[in-house]
């Protein structure tokens, strides 16, 4: 990616920044513990997510949105609790589980000392489908300062919908071409292209834990490739 014309970078946060699989996989575990229960918590921390964001992407398409990443993270979780036979968790359980646990996920190291640097360079804004409440916490528990935090749950339009990346462009009072979209997913990052964004794809191979992340194979080729965000912070550099 040439950054000359770049002035802000939009990241994608759930899964790029964050490390859901961990949080999740460790609330379910305590709780799970708590009523001496024994599962494969690390594959239920994966249904959990695949199944919630199932029901976020492209939100807000054909009427207004009724719930957030939140609303979703714990109707998944009811479910899951039925398929796995998990009814005696209470809703102290519940809500650790489904809200504590997300709003304090962990950030991954490497961006951490990798922000500040962009920063010095280009306005760095969360783009996120998780809540605004969610992105404040994490935020907060991680010492992020963001130039600007955009979620969806504010716009009424989700990703992958254009509208989604169309309105962040616009407050951000600039045109796509000159926003880089990072992100971890290429359906994310496809999103964005479509639009006029240029791309950069941050790999994130323990995203999901044990198991590789879903295959999913980029549609438009990305503007750059790189496996930690401080080789982001050296490309941009040059």
């Amino acid at each position: 990616m040439n950054f000359a014309d770049i002035k802000a970078l939009t990241f994608d946060t759930g899964g790029t920044i964050l490390d859901w699989h961990s949080g999740f996989r460790d609330a379910l575990k305590t709780a799970g513990e708590a009523h001496g229960l024994e599962r494969d918590w690390a594959d239920i921390a994966n249904q959990l997510r695949r199944q919630s964001l199932g029901k976020m992407v492209n939100l807000g398409e054909h009427e207004p949105p009724a719930y957030n990443f939140d609303g979703a993270h714990r109707s998944t979780l009811d479910e899951l609790i039925e398929t796995h036979g998990l009814q005696v968790f209470s809703e102290a359980d519940r809500h650790a589980i489904a809200y504590t646990a997300p709003h304090k996920f962990q950030c991954w190291p490497d961006f951490v000392t990798a922000l500040p640097q962009l920063r010095e360079r280009v306005l760095c804004a969360s783009f996120t489908i998780l809540s605004y409440r969610l992105i404040i916490d994490t935020a907060r528990r991680n010492g992020l300062h963001w130039d600007a935090v955009f979620s969806c749950e504010g716009i009424g339009k989700y990703k992958m919908l254009p509208e989604a990346y169309e309105t962040v462009a616009r407050h951000l009072q600039l045109e796509p071409a000159e926003i880089g979209m990072v992100a971890c997913h290429h359906f994310d990052l496809d999103a964005a292209a479509r639009v006029g964004f240029r791309t950069a794809y941050v790999r994130r191979p323990t995203e999901w834990g044990p198991v590789d992340p879903p295959d999913i194979p980029a549609t438009i080729s990305r503007d750059i490739e790189v496996d930690t965000f401080s080789e982001l912070v050296t490309a941009l550099r040059q």
